[in-house]
């Protein structure tokens, strides 16, 4: 009976086979190029992504920036080439430094996307203001004076007031949101459902016009009917035109919508290259769990018989003095020996064991159940007794 003991793990080469002499080792970059090709595709995808991103600013509703078919830039064109200058801004603040001190014209496209406090601050700058379908609260503040009754289809409708700008227009797409007015002197225009569409009048040295919708700026009606004369013809009194595109209010800064959930600010971009990320992750654990390959045999360096095993195990117990491990092993060896013969369980109640024993041995069952279940040996003699009385157990029940 021999038993076998691993040394330290031997070269990973067959045997008889050696690594090339002289063979110069792999540069280190070497096992790391696969993991960087893909990050370097990762990454690559990232900004192919964010090239394809359309740019900030040009895809919003009456945008001037946006060629789309919501969008203004056709008009912006046109007041551009009639000395009008056009100035987009994003934000109140920028709306603010756009305006400065002089004359200007202020046009507001999706106030609803303001806030109240926003709304305060412009109404707070000086110039005219134009106001391109509003809500109730955009009016209270913006356009003091000027309700809204009610919503009523956009359609072709004739001016029916005396506005110059409106008479020399003509018809023109308006409706949306019915007005009405209690500002004196105002001008009463486009009237759907009995309501004004464009309501325009003086308050404080400033010109207020309120359009019930934005369809006549939009680059897909410019051409209808006229439409691009009336957008004309508001927007081109002035040299200078601010023309404020307001984004989506920032999370918890009171807008109607209230705080945003994180998930509905983070752009479909980078859910794109999370996804990329993760799949190169599972490449990679792949790739490298192949590179494992299969379990090679070897061949072990050193055979040890097993007497010497069972000498070197004694020698440590003794070292160690664990004379309470050496008996534990010596009493579990002989009872798993002496049941297999009797023919019963390893669950076997110690009693009936020594029952048995005693029965077959001639010896009191006292005496056996010490031997198999007493206590630690106090000595080397105790426990070279102990085993002595073990063998001599198993010889008299005939132990092959």
């Amino acid at each position: 009976m021999t038993s076998t003991l691993t040394g330290p793990p031997g070269p990973a080469f067959p045997a008889g086979r050696t690594p090339a002499a002289g063979r110069t080792p792999a540069p280190a970059w070497r096992k790391w190029r696969g993991p960087l090709a893909v990050v370097a595709a990762v990454i690559a995808g990232g900004v192919l992504i964010a090239l394809l991103q359309p740019a900030a600013g040009t895809t919003g509703y009456l945008d001037p920036g946006n060629p789309q078919p919501d969008g203004a830039r056709a008009l912006a064109t046109l007041l551009a080439e009639r000395g009008t200058a056009v100035t987009r801004v994003s934000s109140v603040a920028g709306a603010a430094a756009a305006a400065g001190s002089g004359t200007v014209t202020l046009l507001i496209a999706e106030p609803e996307l303001l806030t109240v406090g926003q709304l305060q601050s412009l109404a707070r700058l000086p110039g005219n203001r134009i106001i391109a379908d509003p809500d109730p609260a955009v009016l209270a503040v913006l356009a003091p004076g000027i309700t809204e009754v009610r919503q009523t289809p956009v359609r072709a409708i004739s001016p029916r007031c005396a506005l110059p700008g409106a008479r020399l227009a003509g018809s023109a797409e308006l409706g949306g949101s019915a007005l009405q007015t209690t500002a004196t002197g105002a001008a009463r225009c486009y009237p759907a459902g009995g309501h004004p569409s464009l309501v325009r009048y003086v308050a404080g040295g400033r010109v207020i016009t309120v359009l019930g919708t934005g369809a006549p700026l939009a680059n897909a009606n410019l051409g209808r009917l006229g439409n691009a004369a009336l957008a004309l013809n508001l927007l081109g009194g002035r040299s200078r035109l601010v023309w404020l595109v307001p984004g989506p209010p920032a999370p918890g800064s009171g807008g109607a919508g209230g705080p945003q959930a994180f998930t509905s600010i983070v752009p479909a971009g980078a859910y794109l290259v999370l996804g990329q990320l993760v799949i190169a992750a599972v490449l990679a654990a792949l790739w490298r769990g192949r590179r494992l390959g299969p379990v090679v045999a070897e061949r072990l360096p050193v055979v040890v018989r097993a007497a010497e095993t069972v000498e070197g195990h004694g020698r440590l117990y003794r070292a160690h003095r664990s004379r309470d491990r050496a008996a534990a092993a010596l009493r579990d060896a002989a009872r798993g020996r002496i049941l297999r013969v009797l023919g019963l369980p390893g669950t076997a109640d110690a009693t009936a064991v020594a029952t048995l024993l005693a029965a077959r041995s001639g010896r009191p069952a006292d005496e056996i159940t010490a031997l198999l279940a007493g206590p630690v040996p106090a000595d080397d003699a105790a426990l070279v007794a102990l085993a002595e009385g073990l063998d001599a157990l198993e010889r008299e029940v005939q132990i092959p």
